[in-house]
């Protein structure tokens, strides 16, 4: 049995497709409700009429019908008049004496024998009929590949008219369009009061900020109007649904075929019926000469009968073909209108006018349909479906709830000290950039990693001490008031593509940048000639680096930057073949080849008269014959030749004498030339992940060293001219061959870091506590070494815990 919920549940249903239904939808239905009215009407006379035909008896027949008193009265006198002898027809005598069975009887076989069908079968044709149109006009609603997407619609639709932020959108562009006015008459009479002409496009005009007209005109600013978060929440999965649904509908068109093809039955029926019912409505009459052979029964062959619905099935025959054209001509203009545009196509052109929302799609197939269909219901219906196609407004909801989530108490908690003692911001992986940041003026680096769409906007200005900006993986947009912002306060920039690109153009903006850091982007055969201009504009920068995978340096570089002093790049294991440009940067200080594959030390370098450091780190090199020409560069102080393939140093190496910091770990040497030891302003020397077997006593002349390095080697027993370097702090020893340790060690009493881990030894030297600057957390050694040393020194180590 169907409770009273399933019914109203059924009922709303049927209700919620009402926005789908055009007027002519709307006016077949009340057609046919009065089209059943009229089969439910003239079924029920004809049930509960109990003789539906009443027939008599014809005794007498003249001229082949039965015969009635004026009849036989108009017969006789024309016979007595032209032969006097013939005899008179029977007088006015006729009486009825069947019985009452025999008359029902009669009745019920004339009736099925005489009476035409159309008089018999009307209301069940009129009912028949009725149904056929409902069911056209229902079956989209109900067809298994069209129920499931109108049903999805609609439920989308109907949140999307009642959420906040269609109301908040729709607001925000009535509020624009009221203040542009406004704004604009502003503009001209400051223009005019200051002697200035100009035209102003306020079509351009945008208010991403409170205006501070908007209060004084009694319009409230659109940002004034917040969502919570729930809403926001709920604004966003519309969003999701809309893009869902229109990645699944709008490549069909079934909906479309399927209406087409309901109207085009309701015209085929409309034209069937408007041709037969009028014809055989003429044989609905009131009398029925009826003429069957049951005189065996009744005594009579020829009857005279009486319909007594004629005149009412008459009536409402007339009544329902007017109602069957009124119904086909409305199909027809249903037809006309959808074949006489096209409806596969639904165009936002008149609302991207008048919204501020100028990217709203054009949809296609069913998208474009249904909304043209409820278009012909509402028209708002699809403008505010609109709102939640549009990106723009889809990034303004995105913004709006990562503001919710990032309160200014929640970023404050992620400012940190980074280990160049600024105050930084790092977000990684947020949907945007957070309004609230602008609110913490103490920022000075500003780190924006993994997040998909970010746009600086004037609000950056606000950001006083900012002077770094880290972008990885990151789309970065930047508003012209910003620009002109980071123009002025910029001093360095990490910009690390995810995928091959250019450079973003508002970085050439960026005259007062010193540091340049590019990551992923492909410079030499895919930069634009606007590019290579644009490097032009940078004339205080003094830090390039560039991590790509390169052929030559680009020209962009040493043509555009001949000030540069600092120049890095990793081509990440690319061969860098073409280095003779290098000559030109007579004011490099630094360069940095890392990953080039080089094989041998590039000519060109040995130009750079300015050169101050020189970093080969991580490429091909077996030999460095070519270190002898280095004795050009005078100023040359820092080299690292680290992770490399290098087998010997050669004996040149002793003219660097201005060399301080020499990095030759991770290599294949074996021995140490004694002229390295000529180059005795060295305070750094690295020869870790080596080969080497013993260090010369030379080592001695080193008298400025201050780090030395030789960690993971085969060093069986340390010089004593090693303790002569009396400047010495960090000692690395580690992973040797090692059986014991030199007392002599007392006498670096500079030392603040020993590392002894790895090796053979079985003591310690008391002689550390000569090594006043030591500290336990430095002294990288095994545990069971420590308890070899006397009580006191082991406590003095244990007391002091500070770090390296």
């Amino acid at each position: 049995m169907i409770t009273l919920t399933e019914l109203k549940c059924l009922a709303d249903a049927q209700s919620s497709y009402h926005i789908l239904k055009p007027w002519w939808d709307v006016f077949w239905y009340y057609i046919t409700l009065i089209m059943l009215l009229v089969a439910v009407l003239a079924g029920a006379l004809q049930l509960t009429q109990s003789r539906v035909l009443c027939c008599l008896p014809c005794k007498v027949e003249f001229d082949n019908h039965c015969a009635v008193p004026w009849d036989l009265l108009k017969a006789s006198a024309n016979m007595s008049s032209s032969d006097p002898g013939t005899p008179l027809p029977l007088p006015l005598r006729i009486q009825n004496d069947l019985h009452r069975q025999q008359y029902s009887y009669i009745d019920a076989v004339c009736y099925e024998k005489q009476l035409h069908w159309f008089a018999k079968f009307f209301p069940y044709l009129v009912l028949l009929h009725t149904l056929i149109f409902a069911a056209c006009s229902n079956f989209w609603l109900h067809y298994p590949s069209t129920s499931s997407r109108l049903e999805h619609f609609v439920a989308i639709l109907h949140k999307c008219f009642d959420s906040p932020w269609t109301t908040r959108a729709l607001s925000e562009t009535v509020a624009e369009q009221s203040v542009r006015p406004l704004t604009l008459s502003k503009s001209k009479v400051l223009l005019s009061s200051s002697g200035c002409s100009a035209d102003v496009d306020s079509s351009k005009q945008s208010l991403p900020y409170p205006q501070p007209g908007l209060e004084s005109a009694g319009i409230e600013s659109p940002t004034s109007s917040v969502l919570d978060k729930k809403e926001g929440e709920q604004a966003k999965a519309i969003f999701e649904k809309v893009k869902r649904f229109r990645m699944h509908v709008e490549q069909k068109d079934i909906i479309y075929r399927v209406y087409l093809k309901q109207i085009i039955v309701k015209v085929i029926l409309f034209v069937l019926i408007i041709t037969y019912v009028p014809y055989f409505l003429t044989y609905i009459t009131l009398e029925i000469d009826c003429s069957v052979d049951v005189q065996a029964f009744t005594g009579y062959k020829r009857y005279q009968c009486v319909y007594s619905l004629a005149e009412i099935f008459k009536v409402l025959a007339s009544f329902y073909v007017i109602l069957v054209i009124l119904y086909g001509l409305t199909s027809s203009y249903s037809l006309w209108w959808m074949l006489r545009s096209s409806l596969k196509q639904y165009s936002f052109e008149a609302l991207r006018e008048k919204s501020n929302y100028s990217d709203i799609p054009d949809v296609k197939n069913d998208f474009a349909f249904i909304l043209h269909l409820a278009d012909q219901y509402d028209p708002l219906y699809s403008k505010r479906f609109s709102i939640f196609l549009s990106e723009v407004s889809e990034n303004k909801l995105k913004q709006i709830n990562l503001n919710n989530e990032w309160t200014v108490e929640k970023l404050k908690s992620k400012l940190v000290k980074n280990s160049q003692d600024k105050v930084e911001l790092h977000l990684f992986m947020l949907n945007g950039l957070p309004d609230n940041v602008f609110e913490l003026t103490e920022i000075e680096v500003l780190s924006l990693e993994l997040i998909p769409e970010v746009k600086l906007p004037s609000a950056i200005s606000q950001l006083v001490n900012l002077k770094e900006l880290h972008v990885y993986h990151s789309s970065l947009l930047v508003d012209h008031p910003a620009l002109g912002f980071l123009e002025e306060n910029l001093k360095i920039l990490r910009l690390k593509f995810t995928e091959m690109g250019k450079i973003p153009r508002w970085v050439f903006h960026l005259k007062n940048l010193k540091e340049l850091y590019l990551s992923g982007c492909v410079l030499p055969e895919q930069l634009s000639t606007m590019q290579l201009e644009g490097f032009q504009d940078l004339k205080n920068l003094r830090t390039l680096y560039l991590k790509s995978s390169l052929s030559r340096i680009p020209q962009v570089i040493t043509d555009l930057l001949p000030s540069l002093q600092k120049l890095s790049l990793d081509n990440e294991g690319s061969k860098l073949v073409v280095l003779n440009n290098l000559k030109k940067m007579v004011n490099l200080k630094s360069l940095e080849l890392i990953s080039c594959d080089l094989e041998r030390i590039p000519h060109s370098i040995f130009s750079l008269n300015n050169l101050h450091e020189l970093d080969l780190k991580e490429n091909n090199l077996k030999t460095v014959e070519e270190i002898i020409s280095f004795q050009h560069l005078q100023n040359l102080s820092c080299l690292k030749l680290w992770h490399n393939n290098i087998a010997y140093i050669p004996a040149q190496i002793g003219a660097l004498s201005n060399l301080e910091q020499l990095s030759l770990n991770h290599n294949n040497i074996e021995n140490l030339p004694l002229q390295l030891f000529l180059c005795t302003k060295l305070h750094y020397l690295d020869l870790s992940y080596n080969h080497l077997t013993f260090i010369p006593e030379e080592i001695q002349y080193l008298s400025n060293l201050q780090y030395f390095a030789v960690t993971n080697n085969n060093i069986e027993t340390l010089p004593d001219g090693l303790f002569q370097c009396k400047k010495l702090q960090c000692l690395l020893l580690g992973k040797n061959s090692l059986m014991s340790l030199s007392p002599h060690v007392g006498e670096l009493s500079n030392l603040t870091h020993l590392e002894l881990i790895g090796n053979y030894l079985e003591t310690l030297p008391p002689e550390l506590e000569g090594c006043q600057s030591l500290k336990r957390s430095c002294l990288i050694v095994e545990e069971n070494l420590l308890n070899t040393l006397p009580l006191p020194v082991t406590e003095r180590l244990q007391t002091c815990l500070d770090k390296c």
